[in-house]
């Protein structure tokens, strides 16, 4: 049991650490002919960052930006909660705060991640003139965050103290 807590701890920290990456980095699309890139920040092309982003829908963007800061300070404090809940808890207790917690980044995410899929990573809308865009890294660990979390907030929902 101890080496099954210690595994989620370790995937629910990945996750955490993940989400960061692919929030701050500006990698969700790349060109491949044009040495340019596009995140939820800032638009780089040739090495160089642009401050403001022209995708033209900046409401959608805002929410996206909302969202997926919304889901690391959920993951944040679903491990907070669950260390906390980890000394502090009776024997045979379930771990539902953190469970709880972990639904809900994992609803952020999926929100966050399902907007911009809409909006910004349909193959028709061309991002960089004259090139194919494919996604970056981060819109992809932005997946793998939401299949970890949905697993991670499933598995404290289920798992006791032993």
């Amino acid at each position: 049991m101890l080496v099954l807590l210690a595994g989620i701890f370790v995937v629910h920290i990945a996750t955490v650490i993940m989400l960061f990456v692919s929030t701050i980095a500006n990698v969700w699309m790349v060109s491949n002919s044009v040495n340019a890139s596009a995140g939820l920040w800032r638009y780089c092309a040739s090495g160089y960052c642009n401050g403001s982003l022209t995708y033209g829908d900046d409401d959608a963007l805002k929410t996206v930006q909302a969202f997926m800061i919304l889901s690391i300070i959920f993951s944040v404090i679903s491990l907070v909660v669950f260390v906390f809940q980890l000394f502090t808890m009776e024997k045979g207790n379930r771990f539902l705060l953190t469970g709880a917690t972990m639904l809900v980044c994992w609803l952020c995410i999926l929100i966050g991640a399902s907007i911009y899929t809409d909006r910004y990573a349909n193959s028709s809308i061309n991002y960089f003139l004259g090139s194919q865009n494919h996604h970056g890294y981060c819109f992809i660990l932005t997946w793998i965050c939401f299949c970890f979390s949905f697993i991670i907030g499933v598995l404290y929902l289920v798992l006791r103290k032993k």
